[in-house]
């Protein structure tokens, strides 16, 4: 399901239906605590519970769209593949998973069969660090994942109205190569390093209301640092699943079992640009 192009009037965020992943553990209570912030006014958040095995589903709403009431049920090979397919069942536009019980506290962390049973889930996915409902959820800052593409202005378009629904500021931060700068004996100069990191931050402020951050780095160990600054992390998607393509398969992988800050991957259904003049804004990305 696509995810809505106009934010505007929503409380929460933009996502009318929500479903979260519960257990008797901390994960399932981080996830309604994320779910609950991020779901639209009027949205629904459903609880899901996955048993490993054969069995039916079992669709039972939650009654007031807080998460109480009797969860969905399912059962399936995996609950990465059991929360796929309630997505696509109840037609969710943002599935909620909280992280597993040996992660980091404050760490994002879910196993490989989970991230590959969610690729190609119909909407966003959110994954929560362990021990999130322990603390505040409000939004300070929304950190967005930029490297110029149309994913990351469909992030940024996200993260400027969950901003406004929530009285957040907006950062962007672009991880750099190496590669992309070599001085003429092969070797990236300081000073040329530098230049690069000034010319992105100002690629980035240039979007406007947006605080830009960028260093040289593999993206996901940069990704992860600046994680540990916001309080939701927002990236794209170029492939047909939002887990494991980002950019390269090993960057969102890696986020997903090392960010410090709840990381919401938008699928490539997500939301357009928006309409006052994405001709222009896509030229501020050059």
């Amino acid at each position: 399901m696509d995810v809505p192009a106009e934010y505007s009037g929503r409380s929460g965020g933009p996502f009318q239906r929500v479903i979260v992943g519960v257990d008797q553990h901390q994960g399932g209570r981080d996830a309604i605590a994320l779910g609950t912030t991020l779901v639209a006014r009027g949205g629904t958040v459903l609880r899901a519970c996955v048993s490993i095995g054969e069995g039916a589903l079992i669709t039972e709403p939650a009654e007031d769209g807080t998460g109480d009431g009797e969860p969905l049920r399912i059962s399936a090979p995996t609950l990465g593949r059991g929360l796929h397919e309630l997505a696509i069942a109840e037609r969710a536009d943002l599935l909620v998973v909280g992280s597993r019980r040996d992660a980091r506290p404050g760490r994002v962390l879910i196993g490989e069969a989970s991230i590959d049973a969610l690729n190609g889930a119909p909407g966003a996915i959110a994954i929560v660090p362990l021990g999130y409902a322990e603390r505040p959820a409000a939004l300070g800052e929304i950190g967005v994942a930029y490297d110029g593409s149309l994913e990351s202005m469909d992030a940024i378009a996200l993260a400027r109205a969950l901003a406004a629904e929530h009285g957040a500021r907006v950062s962007a931060f672009e991880a750099l190569t190496v590669s992309a700068r070599r001085t003429a004996d092969g070797v990236a100069g300081v000073d040329s390093l530098t230049v690069d990191i000034d010319t992105a931050c100002r690629r980035i402020a240039a979007l406007g209301d947006i605080e830009p951050h960028a260093a040289y780095g593999p993206p996901a160990v940069e990704l992860a640092l600046y994680s540990a600054s916001v309080d939701l992390l927002i990236v794209g998607s170029r492939g047909y699943g939002p887990i494991g393509r980002l950019a390269h398969p090993s960057t969102s992988r890696l986020l997903a079992r090392s960010a410090c800050c709840p990381v919401l991957v938008l699928t490539r259904s997500a939301p357009s640009l928006p309409p006052d003049d994405p001709a222009s804004l896509r030229a501020q990305t050059g």
